[in-house]
């Protein structure tokens, strides 16, 4: 099973967060599992990190409608910030629009960070392709 140091799931609904966080344990093991139910909050945790100079995560989960700071809105600042280390940004939405898909094409492209587009629900497979490290 695959070690991973850190994981932050950023998502306002709490099945979604149990979801993700079960499926984490059936393919990787990691003790350090952050959740924030809006981007502002990951965001500011973040900044804190960079600033203490402490330990990023490795992993992001990503939801897109969050209330206060959507996903979209965090992917703009968090890509602005100075960040050397390439974190794996799983964006996991429900979401089926074109323009989502297409977005997230335009991030990738904007960014040296990984960055993939997964749709509601999650399986085991999916989670063992977000959870590899890279």
């Amino acid at each position: 099973m695959r070690i991973i140091n850190a994981i932050n799931i950023i998502d306002d609904d709490t099945i979604t967060v149990f979801g993700i966080r079960k499926l984490i344990t059936t393919v990787a093991e990691c003790n350090d599992i952050k959740t924030y139910n809006n981007g502002k909050l990951a965001l500011n945790k973040l900044r804190d990190i960079i600033a203490n100079n402490e330990t990023l995560p490795d992993i992001i989960f990503l939801d897109l409608n969050m209330p206060i700071m959507d996903g979209w809105e965090f992917l703009e600042e968090f890509i602005a910030l100075p960040i050397e280390k390439i974190i794996k940004i799983n964006i996991v939405t429900s979401s089926i629009n074109k323009e989502d898909r297409d977005k997230s094409e335009l991030y990738k492209c904007r960014t040296h960070h990984c960055l993939s587009y997964n749709t509601k629900p999650l399986n085991v497979e999916e989670m063992k392709i977000m959870t590899t490290p890279l």
